[in-house]
Order: structure tokens, then sequence, then C-alpha cells
């Protein structure tokens, strides 16, 4: 980043409670006037009541990892970079959204959920390089397609960072997945809510397909579409929220079931097609035990996707 900026600027115009729904923080709770109290977004510790913060004073301290200070140590901490860059990152986004009038924050940090994803105002710098995709069997290509890469700093670094859009095509938000099998897996930003999106729906709904492939993570909808197959979604998970639903059957007519091979993904998949069969056409595709769409070949995604008839046609089972 380059450019001037006044420290004394930034932290006299941007308050603390901005920062902090900036980063989606909405789950601390009041412990007195204007005092807050909760998890550490920085740490992402277990203490619940580790984290203050001062809303009168714009301070801030968590007393399990000794993270404090004011709106630029918060940002500082939060994407791990200097003072500086914290203040130009302020400047750009939370000064800059406040000066265009586009969003208004409140003091509320606490209440009910928000009910959708607010569209983000950066996007992170991310290496599409890093060998752990290549391991995955994710080519260049497809990186570039889904935007996915390493990212060295901030809540998501040391993970692979994958962009999550709404309905519309707008970043919402960043899963990062651990390089190694730790806790958690993956990790989303404070705030997020996976029920209210389908990974790379802003994408499928653009095709020409009336047929929707249906997968459960990240990785399986990126084999997937490797394969093949730019009409697919991911569920995030293993389970279909109300939003979703109407997301698919709004869009698509009919829809291909292909969740993993374990108890899990079985037990999803009889559950789905009990629930969409009655708004639209269901094929389900079960997978041998044990195995995932991520894992598997492109040509057995593109055998397992053909249609019933071609694969009578050709012995397929």
């Amino acid at each position: 980043m380059s450019g001037w900026v006044s420290f004394a600027e930034v932290k006299r115009r941007v308050r603390l409670h901005q920062v902090l729904q900036f980063y989606g923080v909405d789950w601390l709770r009041r412990s007195g006037s204007d005092q807050y109290r909760g998890r550490c977004p920085i740490h992402q510790g277990q203490g619940q009541e580790a984290f203050h913060a001062n809303l009168a004073r714009d301070m801030f301290h968590c007393f399990a990892c000794g993270a404090g200070g004011n709106v630029l140590d918060f940002v500082s901490a939060m994407e791990n970079c200097s003072m500086r860059e914290a203040a130009l990152r302020l400047q750009a986004s939370v000064m800059g959204l406040a000066d265009s009038g586009s969003h208004v924050v409140s003091r509320k940090l606490v209440t009910k959920k928000r009910e959708r994803n607010a569209p983000l105002a950066f996007a992170l710098d991310l290496n599409p390089a890093h060998p752990y995709l290549s391991e995955r069997g994710i080519a260049a290509g497809t990186v570039r397609y889904f935007g996915v890469g390493y990212c060295g700093r901030g809540l998501m670094r040391g993970r692979i960072a994958i962009p999550i859009h709404d309905a519309q095509g707008r970043l919402v938000a960043y899963a990062g997945r651990a390089l190694q099998d730790i806790v958690p897996r993956y990790r989303f930003p404070a705030g997020f809510r996976k029920s209210q999106v389908l990974f790379n729906y802003h994408r499928a709904r653009a095709t020409a397909a009336q047929t929707v492939v249906v997968v459960e993570g990240f990785f399986d909808c990126m084999r997937v579409h490797q394969a093949g197959f730019a009409s697919v979604v991911a569920l995030m998970g293993a389970r279909l929220s109300p939003t979703q639903k109407d997301l698919l059957v709004r869009r698509f007519s009919a829809v291909v079931l292909l969740l993993d091979g374990d108890p899990t993904g079985r037990s999803a998949t009889a559950r789905l097609r009990r629930d969409l069969t009655p708004t639209c056409a269901v094929r389900t595709v079960l997978l041998h035990s044990g195995v995932q769409p991520d894992q598997m070949r492109a040509c057995h995604i593109r055998q397992a996707l053909a249609p019933a008839e071609r694969r009578q046609e050709t012995g397929e089972t």
C-alpha cells in the first residue's frame, strides 16, 4: 500500500464500534455503560469473557492474548499488518464508506443475528501458486476462476482463502482452509451466515443450464467444475436451509445431488431428496463408502454425472 495517511484523523473519525461491525463482531454482550465483552475476535480463543471493548473510549483489551489499544491496534492485530497499513485500510474502507453515505453503522452490537451477509469493502491479497492447491488436484485455471489462494496475514493467515459471493455476485466472506488437518479445518469470519448463500451460485445461475449439481464442500465444487460442469454449487456442509432451497428452485428445474459417500452424506442425500422433490426434479448419485467428489478423477465425475440413459448404453453403473 502507498499514500499519505493521518493517524490522528483516522482515530478521530473511525470509532471502535464501526470497526467491530466491519469485521462482523456481533456476539459481544453489554456489561456496563458503553462496555462490552465476549470471545476475542483476534485470537479466536475459547474464553467467553476475555475480550473487553469500551465504546466511549474507543479502546479494547483481551485478557487472554494480551492484545489491546485503539482502532488502529485492533485492525493491525486482525490483519497482522503494520500500524500504517492498518490506517490505510481504515482510510480506504470504513472512512470511505462513511463518506459515501452507503453504509450506516449502528452502535448495537448484540441482539439478533443479521438477516443477510453484508458485502465486503475489501479483497484479500492471495497467492494462487501455493502447492497445496495443486496437491488437491486443482488446476491453475480453476484456481484463477474461483479466485482462491494462500493468505499470508489477517484472520485467514496461514490458510487457503476461498472467496464466497452472494446470489448477486457480491463478495461477502472468505473461508480459510487449514493446510494441515487441524481444528478448525475451515475458518469463517464472525457473523457470516452460511445458510444465506450457496457457494458458486452466482456463476451457476449465469449459465444456460436448467440442472444444477449440488455438492457439500468447496473443493468438491471446484473438482466438479473442473470436470466440465459449470452449473455446480456447494452447500458448505450437509444441510439445505430454506434460503438455499429457494435459491435453487427459483433458478433451476432439476437438481443432481452428489454428496459424500459417508454416513453423513448418505443421510443428507435422503433428506435433501425428500425436501426438494415436491418443487423440482431430483436425481441422486450415491458414491461408494468413504468417497468424496474432491477425491475423484475428472473422468469418474463425468461418469457419475452422466444421464441414466448413457450409463445404461455404455454399461456404466
